[in-house]
């Protein structure tokens, strides 16, 4: 895998977020990823149901971690844009986020993810638009 990044997270070295939230990646292959969670009572909205941004938190990862599978050694990239369908609630259980490039431009791209539950059904759908980073804009990222 040649961006460092994706073999920090693969080897445990989680971001802060990963920590924090509980989510863990645990599939990298180019353009594609997968992450796991399993919600807790603390990521409960007041309605009692898994609240939606640590859906955005885990399928924001999964799309994340599939481009920066797609690298190369000093590169970086920031997400442009995301949007999210939710589509049931959750009230428990493992979930698993699949990030999915679509399209990989020199500069912009398009990426896709799918949240499911442990029994494959559909959680939400979510969509982003990436920007891969270069030079003097990668640095220090």
């Amino acid at each position: 895998m040649p961006n460092p990044l994706a073999e920090q997270w693969l080897n445990g070295n989680e971001a802060g977020i990963a920590k924090l939230i509980g989510f863990r990646l645990t599939r990298l292959d180019a353009d594609h990823s997968l992450v796991e969670f399993e919600p807790g009572p603390q990521h409960a909205n007041p309605m009692g149901t898994l609240h939606g941004g640590v859906l955005c938190d885990i399928a924001d990862a999964a799309m994340g971690m599939a481009w920066i599978a797609g690298l190369a050694e000093g590169e970086s990239f920031t997400t442009v844009e995301m949007k999210i369908n939710f589509l049931r609630p959750v009230w428990g259980g493992k979930l698993t986020a699949e990030g999915k490039v679509i399209r990989r431009g020199r500069t912009l791209g398009y990426a896709e993810c799918e949240i499911r539950d442990e029994a494959g059904r559909l959680v939400a759908k979510t969509s982003c638009t990436c920007m891969t980073l270069r030079g003097e804009q990668a640095a220090g990222r």
